[in-house]
């Protein structure tokens, strides 16, 4: 299993309709063979496993990829409270491969589609 780093930039939008390289996420997390998030081994690699969120004008956020209970993933930006937590919509089911795309519910509660510009070998 494999480390790797996956980058997410904001997908076409009503508010930008060519999408946005100045905003997304950078983050890594194990993937297996086919591109999916493997819980098991997240375990062993967790704290490894940061995000950076981007966004143009804002100073960089940085975490944790976090499985949560039921299946879920997120990214936790203080791991004290569940406040702060961006939730990947079937994070579970999606491949990340690029040119793929995936939703997050960002910190002001709107879901938001991200594409996958990149996914490399973090090791």
């Amino acid at each position: 299993m494999a480390l790797k780093r996956i980058l997410l930039e904001l997908a076409r939008e009503k508010q930008n309709p060519t999408g946005s390289r100045t905003h997304g996420y950078e983050f890594a997390a194990p993937l297996d063979k086919d591109g999916h998030l493997v819980a098991a081994e997240w375990r062993e690699v967790r704290a490894r496993c940061r995000v950076r969120r981007f966004t143009a004008g804002q100073p960089d956020e940085i975490g944790r990829l976090v499985h949560k209970r039921g299946g879920n993933w997120a990214f936790d930006y203080n791991l004290a409270s569940d406040v702060d937590d961006e939730t990947g919509f079937k994070f579970d089911r999606h491949t990340f491969t690029p040119g793929e795309y995936v939703s997050v519910t960002e910190h002001d509660g709107v879901q938001r589609t991200f594409r996958i510009a990149s996914v490399v070998d973090l090791d």
